[in-house]
């Protein structure tokens, strides 16, 4: 290659929405700056699923690429299959590489199926991928080339996904920075995992490998600085290591509002029954918002977790959870999974109503994915179930889900959505579940199929109006009481302060209260939108100043006058 024009590379990467970025290709990126040994240049082009797909393909072949690799995921495999297709169509030449979980454990099948792509690497790729670029300009044959599946003759030869045993390159160049605009960012603090959860991949990158921690604090301070939206560290368990995760959490406390700019949130995925007494009291102390706890339940069915080989502690779990949630300080998002062996309707729904009285900040309600490499589908015999055969891979119904079963859970899921997870009906919904007496899994299923009836796409005032007409049916629901309610949700949660006409009410005593209220020492303060509204069932007003929203729930404050 002496003398040669180096070698062009494209690292392309789609992203589920535009808010998010990409961290695979950038550490593709280094991996190829840390270890290529023949001459190259090298680009990475991020998109999302949701722009047009001829701006992503045109980005790419504007660069006249040498070589063209593609990180995939469920999200995004079938627009790169059809943006990898073009950019072979205008380079027949160009190497086509495919990398990421979505091909790492399907790498000989993929080949087969798909032409028009010459690589797959498999597992991490920061080295992997120098090395095949040495392999394909250079003199290393592609057989050294670790993780790499490739066509020989009319043959595949398949190779195994690669772990390292290495820290990686740092991803974060000031390219990354240039090109992160503000965005979520994620951060890797360690690899693998310490569980093996059937239906994951994480615990088949074996045990957990740590980065250093000084490492893991520098990169933190990089990242806040640069206007990230939030930091995501993608660490499978992050507090694997207690006392590693109490390191980290400590530092963000020390330095919140000086090195890491206020504003700045910390999200985290935990495993809930790992936090011991000394983190929960550390936990306490976090600055308002500055941290996100994801905390994966799945289930509080002993059998269901078994099967699938999680081991957890549900009663230490649920207290954990209360525990992080009591002082208001830290955002808390739990997640169940339907579809899990042995979990039929009625054990879904008790580990729904479960979840549901802890009142986390967000309760995910996911459904099972049967991922290429995951155990549930590669051992259909211990793990029965019909899924879709197109990504995301969807359970569709197993011996204990009907396809109705299924189809009752994505209504409830939808509710649970606009109602709950929205945040825009906290006091209405707490109101009609006492007044009503309903339980919580019945109320959303009712909405849930409701919605599912409706333009499932409604305006916030569409939506409300609908919510206000179910719940006004449901026995013990006072029509006057429930208006109050969602008015004043709308108060706390709507910066624009107005009232969909299902709540508005022409009422003198309103305008003498914004009359009063201005002319008094709770004037509204100057350049501040101010809403107001009267409350039938107390003979009193509230009224809300838009200054700024609470960082856990996003509302507003509200007051009241006598």
């Amino acid at each position: 290659m002496s003398g040669a024009s180096p070698i062009k590379i494209v690292l392309a990467a789609l992203d589920s929405q535009y808010i998010h970025s990409s961290l695979s290709p950038w550490c593709l990126l280094a991996g190829l700056r840390a270890y290529c040994r023949v001459p190259f240049s090298a680009k990475v082009i991020e998109g999302s699923v949701n722009e047009p797909a001829e701006m992503f393909v045109n980005a790419i072949i504007a660069e006249k690429p040498d070589i063209a690799g593609f990180s995939c995921y469920i999200w995004n495999i079938s627009s790169m299959c059809r943006a990898a297709q073009a950019v072979k169509a205008v380079f027949p030449d160009c190497r086509i590489v495919f990398g990421g979980p979505e091909v790492s454990y399907r790498a000989r099948g993929f080949l087969a199926e798909s032409p028009w792509c010459d690589h797959v690497l498999s597992g991490e790729g920061e080295l992997p991928i120098a090395l095949l670029t040495e392999a394909i300009y250079g003199s290393t044959p592609l057989s050294r080339v670790p993780g790499l599946s490739y066509r020989d003759g009319d043959g595949i030869v398949e190779g195994l996904p690669y772990i390292s045993d290495e820290t990686p390159p740092s991803p974060y160049c000031p390219e990354y920075f240039a090109a992160l605009g503000g965005r979520f960012a994620y951060l890797e603090t360690s690899r693998g995992c310490p569980f093996s959860c059937a239906f994951c991949l994480s615990g088949r990158e074996g045990g957990v490998r740590f980065f250093p921690v000084e490492r893991a604090k520098s990169e933190m301070l990089a990242l806040a600085g640069s206007r990230a939206r939030a930091v995501k560290f993608v660490d499978r368990t992050f507090n694997a290591d207690r006392a590693r995760a109490r390191e980290i959490f400590s530092f963000i406390i020390d330095n919140y509002g000086s090195a890491i700019p206020a504003g700045t949130r910390f999200h985290f995925e935990i495993g809930g029954d790992l936090l011991d007494d000394e983190t929960l009291s550390l936990l306490t102390r976090a600055p308002k918002g500055s941290m996100q706890l994801e905390i994966g339940l799945q289930s509080f069915n002993p059998q269901t977790l078994s099967a699938v080989c999680r081991k957890t502690d549900t009663d230490k779990l649920a207290e954990n959870i209360r525990a992080v949630l009591a002082p208001g300080n830290i955002h808390v998002h739990i997640d169940l999974i339907a579809g899990l062996p042995y979990e039929d309707l009625e054990s879904f729904r008790d580990s729904f109503r479960k979840a549901f009285a802890l009142r986390p900040h967000m309760l995910q309600l996911g459904f099972l994915k049967l991922l290429y490499g995951a155990p549930m589908r590669e051992n259909a015999r211990d793990y029965p179930c019909e899924f879709s055969g197109d990504p995301p891979y969807e359970v569709t119904s197993t011996p204990w889900l009907t396809p109705d079963d299924i189809k009752e859970l994505h209504a409830v899921d939808a509710a649970l959505g606009r109602i709950y997870n929205s945040g825009r009906f906290k006091r209405s919904l707490e109101y009609i579940l006492s007044a009503s007496g309903c339980d919580c899994y019945g109320f959303f299923r009712g909405a849930g199929l409701l919605l599912s009836d409706n333009a499932p796409r409604l305006s916030l005032d569409g939506f409300t109006e609908l919510m206000f007409g179910y719940a006004r049916s449901l026995p013990g629901v006072d029509r006057v009481r429930l208006r109050d309610m969602m008015a004043l949700d709308r108060l706390a949660t709507n910066s624009s302060s107005s009232m969909p006409a299902v709540l508005r009410v022409e009422d003198r005593r309103l305008r003498e209260t914004r009359a009063a209220l201005e002319s008094g020492p709770d004037h509204r303060p100057e350049n501040v939108r101010r809403g107001v509204v009267w409350l039938y069932s107390e003979g009193r007003a509230a009224y809300c100043d838009y200054i700024s929203a609470d960082p856990i729930t996003g509302e507003y404050a509200l007051k009241y006058t006598r």
